[in-house]
């Protein structure tokens, strides 16, 4: 695969890993389980414990897990066509879905500050 190529499905691939992500640990659908998971890696009874369950809870975290699959699911590789190729893929798709949840959150809280804004201004009427 050529590089251009390589380069289009990394940004490509990020989308779907940043929305998974982001979903499972700020989303509403999925606010109960992760409460459960808060609960749970603050009061573990083992380290290991409290480990697994924060990793529902960070979405820099979760992404790791949802980029290994869809490595498995796409068998995409970046720059090597060996084992090198996952690796390189991996870190690389787990960056860019956090740039992109970065960025969804960047407009998120001014969406919410334009919405604040706009009800404070129709409570002064």
């Amino acid at each position: 695969m050529e590089l251009s190529t390589q380069v289009a499905w990394l940004f490509l691939l990020a989308i779907p890993i940043a929305c998974m992500a982001w979903t499972v640990t700020h989303e509403e659908v999925f606010r109960e389980p992760r409460e459960y998971c808060l609960k749970r890696c603050h009061n573990g009874k083992s380290i290991a414990e409290r480990k697994f369950f924060y990793l529902f809870t960070c979405e820099y975290c979760f992404s790791h897990y949802v980029t290994v699959i869809m490595l498995f699911i796409t068998q995409y590789k970046l720059l090597f066509t060996d084992w090198r190729g996952y690796l390189i893929a991996g870190f690389a798709l787990v960056f860019v879905a956090n740039v992109y949840m970065s960025l969804f959150a960047l407009v998120r809280v001014d969406l919410k500050k334009v919405r604040l804004e706009a009800e404070h201004e129709e409570q002064k009427k």
